[in-house]
């Protein structure tokens, strides 16, 4: 079975509209903890594959809300790595209620690996077999 990575966090003011209700985009922010949370499990942050000259740009987002979350809420994700290829990468969102387990919404997002001049590379060989680990 593939490695889950959970983050949790609680709905902050900001991250509302007047009604008190998540802004929908504001769960991509969400998936991004996920991400880079998975990631850090890993055994290497964001900042140390920029520093070696990586960057993650997302290629494709999916989202599907089912529900709403609101100022307060305690909220739950949990990321797990999809697929891995030599130049790319996919992530499975779930995002719910860390109190009543309703789920807010799923996600798929894509990530293609870029070099220094934004063209694409290869994601770096340890790096590439750490993911392919959690699969």
């Amino acid at each position: 079975m593939s490695h889950v990575q959970v983050s949790e966090l609680r709905v902050r003011y900001a991250e509302t509209d007047q009604m008190g209700v998540v802004y929908h985009a504001n769960y991509l922010v969400w998936c991004e903890i996920g991400r880079t949370d998975f990631i850090r499990h890993f055994g290497v942050s964001y900042a140390e594959l920029e520093r070696r000259g990586v960057s993650l740009a997302v290629s494709e987002a999916t989202v599907r809300y089912h529900g709403s979350a609101r100022y307060d809420e305690r909220i739950r994700i949990e990321t797990r790595l999809a697929e891995v290829r030599s130049r790319a990468i996919s992530f499975d969102y779930q995002i719910a209620n860390a109190d009543t387990g309703a789920r807010l919404v799923s996600a798929r997002i894509s990530l293609v690996s870029l070099d220094r001049a934004g063209r694409p590379s290869a994601l770096p060989p340890e790096f590439r077999a750490h993911l392919q680990s959690a699969l």
